[in-house]
């Protein structure tokens, strides 16, 4: 079956018009409700925190829902796991207002899955406990979540959910694996595809587009300075950190002359010679054609971060691009009567997608490579770098009370 047969099969909220909440008519409106609005009432999900310590001494925090001691679920329930978006975590709002619906018990009218957000390092209250934080281009803590979540769940099928930088990471990944995607399919929302294109015309265009840059490497210079004792011990580090804490505003491309492109990362030169190289390496919309499983993207035309999308996907008839008029980033903001609860419109196409590739798509298991135990870490075949094992910590917690000071919320 064609992807938009598929798709007009099984998503048919697709099909329909999106129409914004009147008093969010643009794409600026619409970004801002999403980062100032207060969601603590709705969409609340209570997880539990995994701790898992990675072979370069890196902490990842993933927390799943629903509890096991709340609710038991059979061993092949399906599961999504999250990715948030450049500073979030599985507190975000955009997050739990796809995550609550889609682990709810199917009498409640949910989809009675089970879900895992994977925070990033530093993110979401995970610690830091290497010279390492995170960036767009990193795939490899993605790929050892993945690891600890198939080898606790080998009989589930894994569905990726990626929201804005997290929706990078997971194309990326998609593509690296190939046949090989631990994940069976996956949805991108607000993904930033073209990463030298955001930069670059957000840190040097109008005012405004220089605040939401300025705003993002805010959060960032917020995360590193609160690990600044951790982060030091990186050589290349060590020699940035005082220009860059010195930065008054630094806009994003500022951000990352002395930071992001210093990175090593795997398959990528040593060193970038420009922001611009570094993101030219980094971005998702070069790797759509090798993506192998069903992929469906969402971005809205009025984003002021994302500009530029690939209305091509890279010729791929496996994935699918619905681009809808009005949104901003992340928000998708509707509502019938202003003076109720604005809803986000994309989160009924998204269910009906989860439910479509978890249930109706035809799959075998285990997929990825061939997981193994090396010692304490739990690795996979042809990776003997990469590995994770559960350490101690975490533990239950309310996602709606999660507050992360000094950071902006919804990006």
């Amino acid at each position: 079956m064609r992807m938009r047969d598929f798709l007009r099969s099984k998503c048919p909220s697709l099909f329909r018009e999106y129409r914004a909440s009147r008093l969010l008519f643009n794409g600026h409106l619409q970004t801002a409700y999403s980062a100032f609005g207060d969601f603590s009432a709705v969409d609340r999900v209570v997880y539990d925190r995994k701790l898992i310590r990675l072979v370069d001494g890196g902490t990842l925090s993933l927390d799943f829902t629903p509890h096991e001691d709340e609710r038991h679920l059979p061993d092949d329930t399906p599961i999504v796991v999250a990715f948030h978006g450049l500073t979030g975590g599985s507190n975000e709002a955009y997050v739990r207002s796809i995550i609550a619906p889609a682990t709810a018990p199917i009498e409640e009218g949910g989809l009675g899955y089970r879900a895992v957000v994977v925070n990033f390092r530093g993110c979401a209250g995970t610690p830091v406990t290497s010279e390492q934080l995170y960036h767009c281009g990193n795939t490899d803590d993605a790929r050892q979540a993945l690891m600890y979540i198939a080898e606790r769940y080998p009989h589930a099928r894994l569905i990726g959910l990626g929201f804005s930088l997290g929706a990078n990471v997971l194309v990326r990944y998609l593509a690296q694996e190939g046949h090989e995607s631990r994940l069976v399919a996956g949805c991108a929302l607000g993904c930033p595809w073209d990463l030298h294109s955001v930069s670059y015309k957000l840190s040097n265009g109008a005012w405004l587009d220089r605040m939401y840059s300025r705003t993002l490497a805010h959060n960032m210079a917020t995360l590193i300075k609160s690990n600044a004792h951790k982060l030091a011990n990186n050589p290349k580090l060590s020699e940035a950190l005082p220009y860059l804490l010195a930065l008054p505003s630094p806009t994003l491309w500022d951000f990352d002359r002395y930071y992001t492109f210093e990175e090593r990362a795997q398959g990528a030169p040593c060193t970038f010679q420009s922001p611009g190289d570094f993101y030219r390496w980094a971005s998702s919309h070069t790797a759509l054609a090798d993506v192998r499983v069903p992929l469906l993207a969402v971005n809205a035309d009025d984003d002021p971060i994302v500009r530029d999308l690939p209305v091509d996907v890279g010729g791929n008839p496996r994935v699918a691009l619905v681009v809808t008029r009005g949104g901003g980033h992340l928000g998708w903001f509707a509502s019938q009567d202003e003076s109720a609860q604005r809803t986000r419109w994309v989160k009924k196409p998204v269910l009906e997608w989860l439910r479509a590739v978890g249930e109706d798509l035809v799959v075998s298991l285990p997929r990825g490579r061939e997981l193994y135990t090396d010692g304490e870490f739990i690795s996979e075949e042809g990776r003997p770098d990469l590995g994770c094992k559960e350490v101690e910590g975490g533990g239950k917690f309310s996602g709606e009370t999660l507050r992360i000071e000094g950071l902006v919320s919804g990006f």
